[in-house]
């Protein structure tokens, strides 16, 4: 596949390796960049907050004890003699973190790629989500570097042998997601916002499974979800999850991880509903992602085309494991149930 797709799923980590697939004109993530660089092969399981150590209660606010010892979704451990007061964040799903829990004044370095919240924008830009410049990174003088999905192992072990403190996710669930936002609130001495947060992201969740709860298994609606031209995502991967929970079935749930379609193939399945990402363009055509998809020879056939259930969804909400991933879960269901789930 060419890398002529102007958008931000650029860098799909297939067997270890960077394949840039549907790239930008750069060969990098662009504003989400999440998603489809989460195809690591051999990733280990995300760090869980439930198994981080003991913070203790004192007076009205929960305070972290220090020091403090954790593990990332690496294995790797590290122990902090204070709360990290200068963090630089190479994803834009964990930048999203650190400021829903409070930590803007302490971040001072994201992604070229970071853009939400607003603040993030003006903060000093350290590179790509894949390979971050180390000499931007190393000037900065963090003693905190908080990666996620996107970075590949090498690259991780290269930044790891400069003794910068990489400190890496690899969310494959909502759980997942909350739990790294759980044990960020740990180590950045931030648990009340981390708690709140995470009660809000569950309210979403709860909302969605009482809205869907009464959908039969034999009425549940068949979807496809495209998030960059020609991918899709099958089995063990959060987006994966977002349908499940909306009470849809992948179409491509027969399959894992992140996956190049076979246009027939989707045509056999012939979902209910087709899930895009908008924001893509096809530089050579000029067509959008869903007019790509509306003009493939033979959709015309597939139900959701036939009867106009195509739906755009924001690429960033919907790819990014982060705070807002579970308003990607409504945003979902609302395509998938428009009757059953509402503003």
């Amino acid at each position: 596949m060419k890398k002529r797709y102007l958008w931000g799923f650029a860098a799909l980590l297939l067997a270890g390796s960077i394949l840039a697939g549907c790239g930008s004109s750069n060969g990098e993530g662009g504003a989400s960049g999440e998603a489809s660089a989460s195809a690591s092969a051999g990733a280990s399981p995300s760090a869980s907050a439930s198994s981080a150590p003991e913070a203790s209660d004192s007076g009205e606010a929960k305070q972290t004890q220090y020091p403090l010892t954790v593990q990332d979704a690496t294995g790797e451990s590290f122990t902090f003699e204070q709360a990290p007061q200068r963090i630089v964040s190479t994803s834009p799903a964990e930048t999203e973190i650190l400021f829903a829990l409070g930590l803007g004044e302490q971040v001072v370095g994201v992604s070229d790629f970071d853009n939400y919240p607003e603040e993030a924008t003006t903060k000093e830009k350290v590179g790509s989500i894949t390979k971050p410049n180390e000499e931007a990174i190393i000037a900065l003088q963090p003693d905190l570097v908080v990666t996620g999905i996107s970075m590949p192992e090498d690259v991780l072990n290269k930044f790891r042998s400069l003794d910068l403190v990489m400190y890496k996710t690899d969310p494959k669930s909502i759980d997942d997601v909350m739990n790294n936002i759980l044990q960020m609130g740990i180590i950045a001495n931030r648990q009340q916002e981390a708690e709140a947060l995470v009660a809000s992201m569950k309210e979403d969740v709860e909302r969605v499974a009482a809205a869907v709860a009464g959908v039969a298994e034999a009425d549940k609606k068949k979807v496809y979800v495209e998030f960059s031209p020609g991918w899709s995502v099958g089995k063990g991967e959060f987006m994966d999850e977002l349908i499940t929970l909306a009470g849809g079935i992948n179409v491509a749930g027969d399959t894992e991880g992140w996956n190049q379609i076979n246009e027939e193939t989707i045509v056999q399945k012939n979902p209910d509903v087709i899930l895009f990402t908008l924001g893509v363009t096809d530089s050579e055509s000029g067509k959008t992602l869903e007019e790509m998809i509306k003009g493939r020879s033979g959709w015309d056939q597939i139900t959701a085309i036939a009867e106009n259930r195509v739906v755009g969804l924001d690429q960033d909400v919907l790819s990014r494991p982060g705070p807002r991933i579970t308003q990607g879960l409504v945003e979902v269901a609302k395509a998938v149930y428009p009757d059953l789930v509402k503003e």
